[in-house]
């Protein structure tokens, strides 16, 4: 497909993207900022390496569209992007340069992904160092990045289980001690957390527990 541009028209409903016409024929739609980095303009003439070009950065351009809304619910590892964009049909060419373009960016950062993580669950889903490693492993983190972040949270451990087991306690409310001890250890330990800081955590939150109820 070659010939000489003949019209530039913004696709109906996709103001983003353009219709290019070629010799007064519909040849290809293409992205509006591929189209400006091309100059394309009416009057030139594409060959037909020009337009595998054109369309090669279409795609590019689609997938890295795809992987900003991916990333605009939540941040995500490069394992994440990488398997969100295979669904999405990616090839390895547009793959690794959607990536490496991404990381350029500074838009996927394991390493800071993993300290978002991390945080994330202290806020609102405690969870221990041992679920949080299984965690970030799912979503393909290194164990380098994952070592190096939990060990900078490792002095909040203690914390972590506190407050996990402050979401459990009005479910304990009427349990004994014993049963209190019991059942909070085990919850906590579903949650990671090893048997000695699951127990240090329930002996605290039975202590507090008349002022926190």
């Amino acid at each position: 497909m070659a010939g000489r541009i003949t019209a530039l028209a913004p696709q109906r409903g996709r103001r983003e993207r353009l219709n290019v016409f070629l010799d007064g024929r519909f040849a290809f739609g293409l992205d509006q900022e591929v189209a400006a980095r091309a100059g394309l303009r009416v009057g030139m003439v594409l060959d037909e390496a020009d337009v595998a070009r054109l369309r090669d950065d279409d795609e590019a351009a689609r997938f890295y569209s795809d992987a900003l809304r991916y990333l605009s619910f939540r941040p995500r590892s490069t394992s994440e992007v990488e398997r969100y964009l295979r669904r999405r049909g990616a090839d390895e060419t547009v793959l690794t340069s959607t990536l490496e373009r991404l990381h350029r960016a500074g838009l996927v950062d394991d390493e800071a992904f993993a300290r978002y993580w991390v945080e994330n669950r202290g806020l609102f889903s405690p969870r221990g160092a041992r679920a949080l490693q299984a965690e970030l492993r799912a979503r393909g983190v290194d164990q380098a990045r994952i070592d190096e972040v939990l060990d900078e949270k490792d002095e909040g451990e203690d914390e972590r289980a506190y407050q996990a087991g402050l979401k459990r306690l009005r479910l304990l409310a009427r349990c004994d001690e014993d049963e209190f001890r019991k059942r909070l250890c085990a919850f906590l330990q579903r949650r990671g957390f090893d048997y000695e800081t699951a127990r240090s955590a329930a002996e605290r939150l039975w202590a507090e527990r008349d002022t926190l109820t």
